[in-house]
């Protein structure tokens, strides 16, 4: 059932429609997979994701633009637009001003507070799920955004939300953009010491080795594996619970879902285990984060079912992809996985301008598969911008690892579906002068800090599932539908 993105867009319409349940709960996973749910189903015999599975109305999304795995997926669901006009392209941007990446949502205008993160979703000129839910219910409906990952959980509560917390190192945190601050709730769980008590629990196997389907051979010798959850909480079942945990308290406090509006809960979780390298399960570790996964959303779902009514709760759980293949599985089945540094193609091309134009500093830098080049110094030499960005594309073809690369100004108008469609939804703001398009077994370095060890997957999916306690079941969308049609399904 792999579906586009556009259906997306319709699913999350009915959570704004007149006919909407009195809370929704929108939740980003990180990490989950579509194979994986599916390897791990034989193990939860109960549970949430065993609910989500039998009654949710079920759809692969695939995205139309480049996948980095980081936020990018998250800023393109939640405002069912691609990078092109959401201009979230990765985590960072490069900035000409300073020649250095910079984190996209920072924002120096804003303090953290239990955090050293200054985050904001200013830098979004779009509006985002949150967004378009308090533009359509006022003032009067409630919504808090909580989350493991400070990114996500920023971007699920948006420009609109009455709060954000995340998990931070010792404690839960947040940013002074949004009215409410710190609420009461995240604020007693870390002076009453509630938050350090689950962060310091210890993690290891619920089960045998013998029980999992891919452990490791390191986790086959020591016959298990165990983690202080403390030293990487956003990566440990601790993690999870906590979100569980707040939002709970969130919906007590707050009287989410009882007071006649229709409010928004916004929760980030993971799947993502400390030495997670690629969404496909290849350790015991990640298989029980699904199964704690899968017990902390039993739990969450039944809870709220017995506070708000099982009528009136509407649940959305959706992946978010954030790795690729790993490199080292790929060269051991013999392919080869060049590596495409960016900073290296861009000293080499600032090499190749001076050699054709004189000593200069043509280059501003590189970054994700963009060369920034000295716009600058071009213009003051009376030269050619475009001229110099075909001589710049034609000399990064020759480099290993690129399949094609383009002026930014052709992009636009390239013609075709596939890799050259999502070339030109990925290209907004930020883009550089030249766009490099790799090959598909190609890793990709960022910049000097930041190397890939995974092949990015260029059709990553994840799992969208829709469930709500006014419907039982569900067509089989196995082909195309009209919109209309399923608009219609969900209201």
């Amino acid at each position: 059932m792999r579906k586009h993105l556009f259906i997306v867009g319709f699913l999350l319409s009915t959570l704004l429609s007149a006919a909407a349940p009195k809370l929704t709960v929108f939740i980003v996973v990180d990490g989950l997979d579509v194979q994986s749910m599916h390897d791990m189903q034989p193990y939860w015999s109960q549970g949430g994701l065993r609910t989500l599975s039998e009654e949710a109305f079920q759809v692969e999304v695939n995205f139309p633009h480049w996948v980095y795995g980081g936020e990018e997926t998250v800023a393109t669901i939640l405002s069912g637009l691609t990078p092109a006009y959401h201009n979230y392209q990765t985590d960072r941007y490069f900035r000409r001003s300073d020649r250095k990446p910079h984190l996209f949502l920072s924002d120096q205008t804003q303090t953290g507070i239990h955090s050293s993160e200054t985050l904001s979703p200013a830098a979004l000129s779009c509006t985002l799920l949150a967004d378009k839910h308090r533009l359509k219910e006022g003032g009067q409906a409630k919504i808090y955004a909580l989350g493991v990952n400070p990114l996500t959980t920023v971007l699920l509560a948006g420009h609109a939300a009455n709060a954000c917390c995340w998990v931070d190192k010792s404690g839960w945190g947040t940013t002074t953009f949004y009215p409410e601050g710190l609420p009461a709730s995240a604020d007693r769980m870390n002076t009453k010491g509630t938050f350090n008590e689950e962060a310091k629990r210890v993690w290891t196997n619920r089960l045998s080795m013998e029980s999992y389907l891919r452990p490791t051979a390191q986790e086959k010798k020591k016959n298990g594996f165990s983690y202080d959850c403390q030293k990487d909480l956003r990566h440990s079942p601790a993690a999870n619970t906590l979100v569980v945990s707040l939002a709970l308290e969130m919906q007590k406090a707050e009287n989410l879902g009882k007071r006649g509006q229709h409010d928004l809960l916004l929760l980030n979780m993971t799947v993502l285990s400390p030495a997670t390298r690629t969404a496909r399960i290849a350790s015991a570790e990640q298989e029980d984060m699904y199964i704690c996964l899968n017990q902390d959303l039993g739990f969450l779902i039944e809870q709220l079912e017995q506070r708000v009514g099982k009528a009136d709760l509407q649940i959305v759980v959706v992946g978010k992809p954030c790795f690729g293949y790993d490199a080292g599985q790929l060269q051991t089945a013999g392919m080869a996985t060049p590596a495409f540094n960016i900073d290296r193609a861009a000293a080499l091309v600032g090499t190749y301008l001076m050699a054709m134009y004189g000593h200069e500093r043509w280059v501003d830098g590189g970054f994700g598969n963009y060369i920034y080049l000295n716009r600058t110094l071009i213009e003051q030499k009376k030269l050619s911008i475009n001229t110099i960005r075909r001589q710049v594309a034609d000399f990064l073809e020759e480099m290993e690892g690129v399949h094609k690369a383009f002026p930014i100004t052709e992009v636009p108008m390239l013609q075709g579906d596939g890799e050259v469609a999502k070339l030109r939804n990925s290209t907004g703001r930020y883009a550089g002068d030249v766009v490099v398009m790799l090959n598909s077994n190609a890793t990709l370095m960022l910049n000097d800090k930041q190397q890939l060890d995974y092949v990015l997957d260029d059709e990553p999916t994840v799992p969208l599932l829709f469930w709500s306690g006014a419907y039982h079941t569900f067509p089989d969308l196995s082909s195309p539908l009209p919109a209309t049609y399923i608009l219609s399904l969900l209201q």
